[in-house]
C-alpha cells in the first residue's frame, strides 16, 4: 500500500508525519510524506522555530512525486493539520490528480481544528475551509467529538446524538467516519469511546482513559485506522485494530512520565496489535 501524506512535521517530538509515517511503515506501507510545516517542535509548547511552508511549494513537491509517475499506485491521500489557509486547495487538487489515476484510491482527512478543552487552535479560516471544502471530498474523516460538532453546526455528546452528528456528516460527503473521542456522560467510569461508522453500520470501543494529554495521538489514530480501513474495507476491524495500537502507544508513554509520545519503544504495538478491545455494533 502506499499513501500520500500531506501534513506538518516536527523535528522534536512526534505531530503530522513526525508522527504518522514511522507507525504507517511498521504496519507496511509506502509513505510519501510532504509537509505543511517545519517546524523545530509542536506548537503546544508556546514557542517553536521553523518555516510554514508556502501552498506554491507544497504544490511543486506534490507535482514533483507525480512526474515520478507514482500517482497510478497511490492508494490514499491522508491529510491532517493544515497550517496555512491555501494548504486546502492544493489538497483538494492533489487527490483530484490521485483519483485520476487511480480511481480506486481514497481520500482520509483527519479535520484538524481543537478540541473541548483548548478550543480551535488553528488559523481562524482553517474551520470553514475544512467545513466546506474539504470535507466534501473526503472518504473518510477522523474528528473528535468537538470537530464533529463544528462540522455539523451539532452538538455531539450522548450515543445518539453523536450518531446523528456523523450521519450529519456522512451527508456531506464522506462515507467513513471515525469520531476519537467519544465521552458521553452515561459511559462506564475511567473509560473513553471511539466510533466507527460506513454504510456497512456503527461500532462503539471502550478503552480506560489515561490522565495524560498526548500531542499527535490523534495524528496517529487517524494514519492507523486510514490504512487499515483501506487495507480491509472494514470499520468494525480497522477500529479494533487502530484502538489496540493507540492505547498501548498511550500507556508506554504515560509510564515513561515523558511529555512526547513513546513513538519509537512502542513500534511492536503497531506491527502486531494485542486485539485487547472488542467494538460493539452500536447500529
Amino acid at each position: 500500500m502506499k499513501i500520500l501524506s500531506i501534513q506538518s512535521a516536527v523535528a522534536y517530538g512526534h505531530v503530522g508525519n513526525s508522527a504518522a509515517v514511522f507507525p504507517l511503515q511498521r504496519i507496511g506501507v509506502d509513505v510519501l510524506p510532504v509537509h505543511t510545516v517545519n517546524f523545530s517542535n509542536h506548537t503546544g509548547y508556546g514557542a517553536w522555530r521553523g518555516p510554514m511552508i508556502s501552498p506554491e511549494d507544497v504544490r511543486e513537491v506534490i507535482t514533483g512525486i507525480e512526474e515520478r509517475g507514482v500517482f497510478g499506485q497511490i492508494d490514499a491521500v491522508l491529510s491532517g493539520y493544515q497550517g496555512g489557509e491555501g494548504i486546502a486547495e492544493v489538497i483538494i487538487d492533489a487527490v483530484a490528480r490521485v483519483k485520476a489515476a487511480n480511481p480506486d484510491a481514497m481520500y482520509a482527512c483527519d479535520p484538524v481544528m481543537g478540541n473541548a478543552k483548548s478550543g480551535c487552535f488553528v488559523a481562524p479560516a482553517i474551520p470553514e475551509l475544512l467545513r466546506d471544502r474539504v470535507v466534501p471530498v473526503a472518504d473518510i474523516i477522523t474528528p473528535n467529538q468537538f470537530e464533529l460538532g463544528y462540522l455539523t453546526g451539532t452538538s455531539p455528546d450522548t450515543l445518539e446524538s453523536t450518531l446523528a452528528s456523523v450521519d450529519a456528516a456522512r451527508a456531506m460527503g464522506p462515507s467513513t467516519v471515525l469520531v476519537t473521542s467519544v465521552e458521553r456522560p452515561d459511559r462506564a467510569e475511567g473509560t473513553i469511546e471511539m466510533l466507527a461508522v460506513d454504510d456497512e453500520g456503527a461500532w462503539l470501543v471502550a478503552t480506560p482513559h489515561l490522565p495524560m494529554k498526548a500531542n499527535g495521538s490523534g495524528d496517529v489514530t487517524a494514519a492507523l485506522f486510514s490504512a487499515h480501513y483501506v487495507s480491509t474495507r472494514d470499520a468494525k476491524s480497522a477500529l479494533e485494530l487502530t484502538v489496540s495500537s493507540v492505547f498501548d502507544l498511550l500507556q508506554r508513554t504515560h509510564e515513561s512520565g515523558d511529555r512526547e509520545l513513546q513513538l519509537v519503544s512502542a513500534q511492536e504495538f503497531y506491527a502486531n496489535p494485542q486485539l485487547q478491545f472488542t467494538a460493539h455494533r452500536v447500529r
